[in-house]
C-alpha cells in the first residue's frame, strides 16, 4: 500500500476531569523525525510517545503537540516557605522601629512577597495516565493519520502507475526505432559520400568499407541492454506499488536507474525521433520523482 507522507491526525480522550488533546500532522522527510511538544508533568511518558509513532510510521516529519488539562481537586497544592515568611515579617518591623512608621503587617501581605506561597503540581501515576488517557488519544490521532496519508497515498499511486504506461508506451517506441538507426546511417553516410565524391565514390569507397563502418556504428549505438533493464525497472516499479510495506526508498532508487538509463539511450542516440521519445520519458520520470519524493 502506497502511502503519503503528509498528513494530520487529532485525539482527545476526558476522563474524570482530566482532558488529553494530541495533535500531529506530518511532512515529506527521508528518515523518520519526531518532534514531541508535551506538558512538563507528562514528559516522563515522552519515550513511550515516540515509541509507538515509530512503530506506526517510518518516514516523515512529524510535528507532534500534547495538552494535558487536570481538573481534578488534588491536581495542585500551595506550599508556603514559613521561614521565609518570618525573615519577611522580621525584616518588616525592623524598619517599622527604625523609621518609626506604623507596624501594620498581614499575613495576607506577607503572602504577596516573591518565594513565599508557590503552586505545585501534584505528582501523578504516569503508568495510569498513558493507559486510560494518552494511549487511547494517540491511537485516535494515529488512525485519523494513517487513513489522510493512505488515501492522498492511493491518489499517487494511481498517478505514478499512468505514468509508468506511458513509460512502457515510450519503450515500446524506441524499442520500434532502434533497428532502423543504423540503416538510417548508411543511407546518409552512402549520400555524403555521393556528394563528396560524385562519380568517384564506388571506386573511392567499396561497399565493404562501408558496411564496415556501419557495423562499427551500430555497435556503439545499441541500446539493447538498456532497454532490456528499463523494462525490467518499470516492472518492479509496478510490483513494488502493491506491497504494503513503505516503498518510497525503494521507488527513489529505482527512479534513479530508470533514469540512468535513459541518459545512457539519449547519449546513443543519433536519431531526431529516439531523442523525442527520450526527452519525453525523462519528463514523465520526473514527474514520477515528485509523487515518489512524498511516499513513506
Amino acid at each position: 500500500m502506497a502511502y503519503s507522507m503528509t498528513g494530520y491526525g487529532r485525539g482527545e480522550i476526558i476522563r474524570q476531569d482530566r482532558r488529553i488533546i494530541i495533535e500531529m500532522k506530518s511532512v515529506n522527510n527521508k528518515y523518520g523525525d519526531f518532534q514531541i511538544r508535551l506538558p512538563r508533568v507528562i514528559a516522563v511518558l515522552e519515550p513511550r510517545i515516540r515509541q509507538t509513532l515509530s512503530d506506526s510510521f517510518k518516514r516523515g516529519k512529524f510535528d507532534v503537540f500534547i495538552n494535558f488539562t487536570d481538573l481534578t481537586p488534588s491536581a495542585s497544592q500551595v506550599i508556603c516557605d514559613t521561614g521565609l515568611a518570618a525573615e519577611y515579617v522580621k525584616a518588616l518591623r525592623a524598619i517599622s522601629e527604625t523609621a518609626s512608621v506604623p507596624d501594620a503587617i498581614t499575613a495576607a501581605a506577607i503572602g504577596r512577597f516573591p518565594e513565599v506561597l508557590n503552586v505545585e503540581t501534584v505528582q501523578i501515576d504516569p503508568d495510569d495516565i498513558w493507559v486510560h488517557l494518552i494511549l487511547p488519544a494517540l491511537k485516535i490521532a494515529v488512525h485519523q493519520l494513517l487513513s489522510m496519508r493512505e488515501t492522498e497515498g492511493r491518489k499517487m499511486k494511481d498517478d505514478i502507475t499512468m505514468r509508468l504506461d506511458l513509460l512502457k508506451q515510450y519503450h515500446q517506441k524506441i524499442e520500434a526505432r532502434a533497428p532502423a538507426i543504423p540503416k538510417l546511417y548508411r543511407e546518409r553516410l552512402a549520400a555524403r559520400l555521393n556528394t563528396l565524391l560524385g562519380d568517384q565514390a564506388e571506386d573511392l569507397f567499396d561497399e565493404q568499407r562501408l558496411a564496415a563502418e556501419v557495423a562499427i556504428y551500430a555497435d556503439k549505438c545499441a541500446i539493447d541492454e538498456e532497454l532490456v533493464r528499463l523494462q525490467s525497472h518499470i516492472q518492479q516499479m509496478h510490483t513494488i506499488l502493491e506491497q504494503t510495506e513503505p516503498i518510497g526508498k525503494k521507488l527513489d532508487f529505482l527512479v534513479q536507474e530508470i533514469n540512468r538509463e535513459i541518459n545512457t539511450i539519449g547519449s546513443k542516440a543519433n536519431d531526431l525521433a529516439l531523442t523525442q521519445c527520450v526527452v519525453e520519458t525523462k519528463s514523465e520520470l520526473e514527474k514520477i520523482r515528485e509523487q515518489v519524493q512524498n511516499l513513506e
